[in-house]
């Protein structure tokens, strides 16, 4: 079995989650067998992964497996379905808080129902009070209409044991806080009892979740082919799968810039999110990088033993392959889109700076921000953009749209797409925008933009940083409408690069190394014994 692991899978999902789903989709169309993982508890993973074209069967989310819940018919839970212990109580709705009040038939609050107004008023949660008026319980149901996680509080109204419960009410898996040096509440242990009655505690949601691949290592064991864990994110098991009972095949599968700054590859501090897991390079069996010149930069600053993988992230659609390529005259002109999160890393001021010089050569030019913004530093990226617009007087030329899923669409009408972040992983955004023809402009950033875009092939790439030889490359295709058209015509063409068979020859090599590796792996376990 091939596991994909991430923490969970939100609505707005980011780059890892995009690849995660373009590689599960890859895997199933070539009859390999793979599940995505989630480590993390979420009530409305199953609203999410459905949405995401996710069936039960393709996934395994930890908590779903120690409750006994992975596959539970959804029933849709209302406020009447509820049983509060007591006869003669009364409902009140306070729709402004999207709850309705529990009350006695004296007044006195006993519970407040909380639910979800946009799914019917499907009940999330329920607070229940003490005679005191006390919070004592929080109960937390899965949107598949289960009671799945109860919070306990102390007597000063703080979270003092969670637990998690099977679908016959037995918990089965409990967590306990308790004051650090400091005063503040942390997890302290965590204590699990399986379906057979035998209890393991354990220190740490590390420990928990190793013991969590060991059993999915067991459950799925084979001697004729290894079980193969890709972490697509470091921090949920870079210790963990170094761990293992039992053999495995060990993915670390890097979806950023190891590095703190990508222009320095061989002398910069290495990525937090990557230092334990790259200071155990060799332990892993593999490592993926998504672009050419990243697993050239690990190869040259960590010299590793360990097999490297060079396998994009992002897949070229078939459908969009074969489709028609929209010419640019069709297009609407000076139309550039971006997809991004309004974030530091993104950069994005620098691209609506570049517009600024460029609206004053050319003034039908316009600039689509399309993604929802990051409130670190109280929003402060989506504020540094506001602030360049409101300087340049671009309110008619800029426009933030939010977050969308209407790709095609945009993407089919627009002529141009930028690019100005500070650091890449990949960057599947720009690989859908190629493949909808549109020229690409980017500064030459690690990793992804200056290999997915070609400079003088299907758009540009200037120096990092350097928003006015941006503006200059824009205005020059603006201005040349038979090099428009050469460069759309070149990210048609150059998106075939990603096509879902060349990305597929990319994951067989790693899983026929992975086989030719488990012969000596079960040779040196037999060994042990």
């Amino acid at each position: 079995m091939n596991f994909f692991i991430n923490a969970t899978m939100p609505k707005q999902k980011s780059g890892i989650e995009h690849a995660q789903l373009k590689r599960l989709a890859l895997f199933k169309q070539h009859q390999v067998a793979s599940r995505i993982v989630l480590r993390d508890w979420d009530p409305v993973a199953h609203v999410n992964t459905q949405a995401a074209g996710i069936a039960d069967a393709d996934l395994i989310n930890m908590f779903d497996y120690f409750q006994g819940t992975m596959t539970v018919p959804a029933k849709h839970l209302q406020v009447t379905d509820l049983d509060f212990g007591q006869s003669n109580l009364k409902l009140e709705l306070d729709a402004e808080n999207n709850r309705y009040l529990v009350t006695s038939l004296a007044g006195k609050l006993m519970a407040r129902a909380n639910f979800d107004a946009t799914d019917k008023q499907r009940i999330r949660s329920t607070e229940l009070f003490d005679i005191f008026g006390n919070l004592y319980r929080v109960n937390h149901y899965d949107s598949r209409g289960f009671l799945s996680m109860v919070q306990w509080y102390t007597p000063d109204n703080k979270i003092g044991t969670e637990t998690w419960l099977a679908l016959d009410g037995r918990v089965v898996l409990e967590s306990f806080n308790k004051k650090n040096i400091h005063g503040d509440l942390e997890k302290a242990a965590w204590r699990l009892t399986d379906k057979m009655g035998k209890i393991y505690l354990f220190d740490t949601i590390e420990e928990l979740t190793l013991h969590f691949f060991d059993c999915l290592n067991t459950d799925f064991w084979s001697t004729k082919q290894p079980n193969v864990f890709i972490l697509d994110r470091s921090h949920l098991g870079d210790w963990g799968l170094l761990q293992l009972k039992k053999p495995a095949y060990t993915v670390l599968h890097l979806h950023n810039s190891h590095i703190s700054d990508p222009q320095d590859p061989l002398h910069a501090l290495v990525n937090n999110h990557y230092e334990f897991a790259l200071a155990n390079i060799n332990r892993y069996d593999a490592v993926i990088s998504a672009t050419y010149r990243q697993t050239a930069d690990l190869k040259a600053r960590f010299k590793p033993s360990t097999e490297l993988f060079t396998i994009p992230v992002g897949v070229a659609a078939d459908r969009l392959l074969e489709a028609t390529p929209v010419p640019v005259k069709e297009r609407e002109f000076g139309k550039m889109v971006v997809f991004a999160r309004l974030a530091w890393e993104k950069n994005l001021a620098d691209l609506v700076r570049a517009i600024a010089l460029v609206h004053a050569e050319v003034p039908a030019v316009s600039l689509d921000l399309y993604g929802y913004a990051d409130p670190t530093n109280d929003y402060q990226a989506r504020r540094e953009i506001e602030k360049v617009i409101a300087e340049n007087g671009l309110e008619s030329v800029v426009t933030l749209k939010g977050y969308t899923t209407d790709l095609d669409q945009v993407e089919n009408t627009a002529m141009l797409y930028g690019l100005t972040s500070k650091m890449e992983g990949f960057n599947l955004a720009i690989l859908e925008a190629i493949s909808h023809g549109l020229i690409a402009f980017s500064y030459d950033v690690n990793y992804g933009p200056n290999e997915i875009v070609q400079d003088g092939i299907n758009g540009a790439v200037v120096p990092y940083g350097d928003y006015q030889a941006l503006a200059e490359r824009i205005i020059t295709v603006l201005k040349n409408p038979q090099l428009a058209q050469s460069y759309s015509d070149g990210a048609y063409e150059s998106a075939k690069r990603y096509s879902a068979e060349n990305v597929w020859q990319a994951w067989q090599s790693l899983l026929d190394a992975a086989q030719t590796q488990w012969p000596a792996k079960l040779a040196a376990m037999a060994g042990q014994h």
